[in-house]
């Protein structure tokens, strides 16, 4: 039996240029111009789902460091000597966490080198964003979404964007196999089909 292709694949490996911004424009600008020599420390914070995580996965041809705060005695001291040897170098550093350095449990000269840079404030998506960003990479692929069929997926799916960019990708490469156009029954008749293959 052919494999459904509705199943999800992996989201795509983040990058600066597949972050959905929406009003973290400053952040993404921040981080670009820390790779072409402008303020090479950036540290960004938010709650869980503001995109740090794809920020610092994305930053990683430099030095990213996501969530500080988990890091142990030993890592504060390696994260500090790091920021020591690329001021002296002139390389960028990304890090984050869930509140700015000098709210963080970190020591007291990592907080400081860390408050040293960019310090920005992240925030979540809201369903507009999200719709907005789904609506872009649609176009992208020459598919136009109806306003019904996008809340059918953000209510439908984990909310984060990376499920939601792989959900679309994988009804785009089902509406192919169908050769049939982008629609909510079409979503629903996949998602079906998908329940009852599991079963």
């Amino acid at each position: 039996m052919q494999q459904l292709l509705l199943e999800l694949a992996p989201p795509p490996p983040p990058t600066l240029d597949n972050f959905s911004p929406g009003k973290n424009g400053p952040a993404l600008k921040a981080l670009r111009e820390a790779l072409e020599g402008g303020e090479r420390f950036v540290f960004l914070w938010g709650p869980s789902g503001s995109g740090k995580t794809h920020l610092m996965r994305a930053f990683s041809e430099a030095a990213a460091v996501d969530d500080v705060a988990r890091l142990d005695d030993s890592g504060q001291i390696a994260l500090f000597d790091l920021c020591n040897r690329l001021r002296g170098s002139g390389g960028a550093l990304a890090a984050s966490g869930g509140a700015p350095p000098a709210q963080l449990g970190l020591r007291a000269d990592l907080r400081s080198r860390l408050a040293s840079g960019i310090v920005l404030q992240l925030r979540p998506l809201n369903d507009a964003d999200k719709a907005a960003a789904l609506r872009a990479h649609a176009a992208a692929r020459g598919i136009a979404l109806d306003a019904e069929l996008i809340r059918y997926l953000l209510t439908h799916f984990d909310r984060d964007m990376g499920t939601q960019i792989a959900a679309l990708d994988a009804l785009d490469r089902y509406s192919l196999q169908r050769k049939r156009p982008i629609t909510l029954p079409l979503l629903k008749e996949a998602l079906g089909l998908l329940d009852a293959a599991k079963r």
